[in-house]
This record gives C-alpha cells, structure tokens and sequence, in this order.
C-alpha cells in the first residue's frame, strides 16, 4: 500500500488573478500558505481480482477505470495508463466544499501515489502540471493555477503566472517567529456552509471571457492588492496585511452574486467595529466554508464571540512539506507487478 500526504491551502493575496481568463491577459500573482490540514490518498493492489475499488464519500466497484463517476480518479489514472486492478481510499481533515482547495489536494495526492506505484517520481512542479492539466484542461474546471500548485508544494509561496500559463514557484522565508504571529493573527472560522467553489468561478470565467470590463477591472485591482500583501509580509508588516485583506473583500463581492453568506457582511462589520479586525475574506472563491479574520490583539474575545455564534476557530500551522508519500510498501515490485497483471 502507497499512503500520500498532501496540504490544505489558506490563499493570503492573489485569488482569482490565476483564473486563464484573467492571467492571459495579465499575468497572475498568488500568495499562498499550505496548512497543517492534510488529503490522505491510499492505493493499493488486489491480488484476488482486476476490479477497480474506489472509497470516498461513496464507494465504486466496477470492472475498469474508464467506468468511473468520480471523474478526479478516473481521469488521473488514465492519465497514467492504469485501466484496472486498483482499490484506492481517501480521507482527509477538513471537509469538501470548505475553500481550501480539497479537490486539487485530492488530483495532486493521488497522482503522486500514481507516480509511487509506478515508480514514476515527479518534481512538485510536474504534479501540479498533470493536476491542472485534469482539472482545467480536461475536465473544463472554471479553476486556476492556485490550488494544484499549493497543494504540491505547501508552504509559505508566491506563484507568479505568465500569460503563457508557466508558473514560477519562489517560497517567502520568514523566521519561525514571524510566521507564529502571522499565523496566531490570521483566524479560521468554520461557516458551516458547505458549497463548491466552481458555481462562484464559473461565473467569473463567464464574465471573462465575455470580456466584461467590470470583472477584468475587479480583478486587476486585486492583482495589484496581491503584490502589495506580498511585500507588507515580507517585512513583517502584518498589519498592513490585515488592512489590505479589507481592501480585497470589497473588490472581491463585485465579481458574483454568489459570494455573499447570510448575514456574513453585518458580521464582518461587527468584528471590525467591536473586535479590532483589520479585514478578512471568506476562504476560496468565496462560497462558503472557512471564514478568514486578520485580528491584531490576542484574538480572544474574537474567537469567543464567534464560537457564541456557531463558527468554531480552526487551529492551525503552517506546513511547509508539500504532498508527500508518507508509506510505500509495494516497493519494487509494484511497476512489475502491475505490468504483469495487464
């Protein structure tokens, strides 16, 4: 059996500039962080059978990968040219649909355990590229470049997009103590409200490719927000940032009708007036899941506040391991095994 590891993502500036629609155009700039929540992916081989076994939120028995509903698996394994005799399993920390980019955690942790069984290994750069290449290129997912590429590589990052599509990948070095206060600052607030982040995207690429100039506008606005919270973290201003998160959530609700929660602009005004928050954003595309609050102060009366209201703080930390195999106990043997089994 093959265990892979791989890292949720909290976005710090950037969203949406990684979009094709906007980045072709542009160029797109994306800070990230990868988080100590984690996707595990499983695979092994049968020995008794060639079906193919699938174990997510629902299970899958059929007699080849191409028979597959959960289209993620489906088209990673093809990718690959595995077309039976698989049984694959995944669980993870924190729930789909929360913005944290659970999908592509999913594409990049299988296909690095893929890559083990087959004895394939890949650079982080190589992974993020087949994720993306399943998810924007052939499943025509309104996604960017972002969450493949956190996923692959965690830690505290800058992902700079050209308009050709290539990514440089440059990581932020702050000291340890730098990154406890940006982290011990920057909360996490479960919304309970579960919703893909595709619908919200979907209409942002609509939009783009329609060439509105409102959306384009939105988003150059937020590019340029983006390189600015990349500096101000970099020189430990994180106050700054805090102020900047609040500069992106008012340019953000312009992008879709979708993106504001039940009553969740009243509480933002609420925190910032009574609690001392500098600014925030609902993580991901903005539909729902994890409510992100920069708070300068010790944040205690925050999180009480919050918690009074039915949105427990996610504790959390930075990882800087990307996907990672965690087990390999197939070895050696498993190209051959599998060759021979085909």
């Amino acid at each position: 059996m093959i265990v892979t590891r791989t890292p949720f993502r909290i976005t710090l500036g950037g969203g949406g500039t990684d979009l094709p629609g906007f980045y072709k155009k542009h160029g797109g700039y994306i800070l990230g962080m990868g988080i100590d929540k984690y996707m595990y992916v499983a695979l092994n081989v049968p020995y008794v059978d060639r079906l193919v076994r699938l174990h997510y939120t629902q299970s899958e028995t059929v007699e080849r990968v191409a028979d597959l509903q959960h289209e993620l698996a489906r088209e990673a394994l093809a990718l690959h040219g595995i077309q039976d005799a698989i049984e694959i399993s995944s669980l993870a920390d924190l729930p789909a649909g929360t913005g944290l980019g659970s999908s592509s955690c999913y594409v990049v942790g299988l296909l690095n355990a893929i890559r083990g069984y087959l004895q394939r290994p890949a650079d982080f750069a190589d992974l993020a590229e087949e994720a993306c290449t399943i998810e924007i290129e052939t499943l025509r997912k309104p996604i960017g470049k972002q969450d493949p590429y956190m996923a692959a590589f965690g830690g505290l990052t800058e992902l700079r997009i050209a308009r050709t599509g290539a990514v440089e990948v440059s990581r932020v070095a702050l000291p340890s103590y730098a990154i406890s206060e940006l982290v011990s600052k920057t909360h996490l607030y479960y919304t309970n409200v579960q919703r893909p982040a595709v619908d919200i995207l979907g209409e942002e690429r609509k939009a783009l490719e329609a060439g509105d100039s409102a959306t384009d506008g939105a988003l150059q606005g937020m590019l340029e927000i983006g390189f600015q919270i990349g500096e101000v973290i970099k020189r430990h201003d994180f106050d700054a940032f805090g102020t900047l998160l609040h500069e992106h959530w008012m340019l953000k609700k312009q992008l879709s009708s979708k993106i504001a929660l039940d009553g969740i602009d009243e509480l933002y005004d609420h925190v910032r007036r009574d609690f001392g928050v500098l600014g925030g954003k609902i993580a991901g595309a903005g539909g729902g899941g994890f409510l992100m609050l920069y708070c300068p102060g010790d944040g205690r009366g925050l999180t009480e506040f919050m918690k009074a209201r039915g949105m427990a703080r996610l504790t959390y930390d930075a990882e800087f391991e990307g996907s990672r195999i965690l087990s390999n106990v197939l070895g050696s043997r498993s190209e051959h095994y599998h060759m021979n089994r085909s």
